[in-house]
């Protein structure tokens, strides 16, 4: 593994984008969904990246890049078509020890940046280390086609229960197979069907009716949320 595979906490944190064109603007879309602070520095910026920021809390900055640029930063993005540019960028952040992002330059990054399916909460990243974005791009359509939006509102769902579950069960071989009931039954079912007031109020009621004394268990469910395995 060339790569060390981790999700940064970004919301409400400075990030510098340098660019202010088409790939600057989809790298700071990404860090705006994320919640993150951008502050875009670059001689020209487009009136995508303009409206893309235009909330109070994003700095737009129309001239070329100084390093005074990375104070108070936390995560810096290099995406110009200036090798000089991108280069002083990657220096400049390395001696801060920033971690650094710089588009198609894996030579020039400290981080790089996956393909991302996202049903938030619930992210999965697809990284080739930089060998073959292509590759971890067509990975990605596979599994956006095979992930329906609907984990993202089951994921919520467990989210809201998480900490009254902690609190029903202390053992946590308990827990785990309380929520593998959950998530493998129809409570899951009703997510996948739009019904989540329904799921909602199955979770419940299996939370109240169940006996904390005795391991959890139940039926198992082959939820229909895609069309699964090829090989079944």
């Amino acid at each position: 593994m060339d790569y060390f595979p981790l999700f940064f906490d970004l919301k409400g944190k400075p990030c510098l984008v340098v660019g202010g064109g088409d790939v600057a603007v989809r790298k700071a879309g990404l860090l705006k969904r994320a919640g993150a602070h951008i502050s875009v520095v670059a001689p020209h910026i487009s009136s995508e990246m303009k409206t893309l920021l235009a909330a109070q809390e994003h700095v737009l900055i129309e001239r070329g890049y100084q390093t005074a640029d990375l104070d108070d930063k936390q995560l810096v993005i290099a995406a110009t078509n200036n090798l000089a540019v991108n280069e002083q960028v990657s220096d400049d952040a390395r001696q801060r020890s920033l971690p650094v992002n710089v588009v198609d330059n894996p030579d020039l990054c400290t981080f790089i940046l996956p393909a991302i399916v996202d049903r938030s909460p619930i992210v999965i990243g697809v990284s080739s280390g930089g060998q073959s974005p292509v590759l971890a791009r067509l990975i990605r359509a596979r599994l956006e086609s095979t992930i329906p939006a609907s984990y993202g509102k089951l994921g919520k769902l467990v989210g809201s229960f998480r900490q009254q579950v902690k609190d029903k069960f202390n053992d946590i071989n308990q827990r785990r197979n309380f929520w593998e009931n959950v998530l493998t039954g129809p409570i899951a079912e009703y997510v996948f069907a739009g019904k989540e007031q329904q799921a909602e109020a199955m979770l419940n009621s299996a939370l109240e009716n169940v006996d904390t004394t005795l391991p959890v268990k139940g039926e198992v469910y082959l939820v229909g949320a895609g069309p699964g395995d090829p090989d079944l």
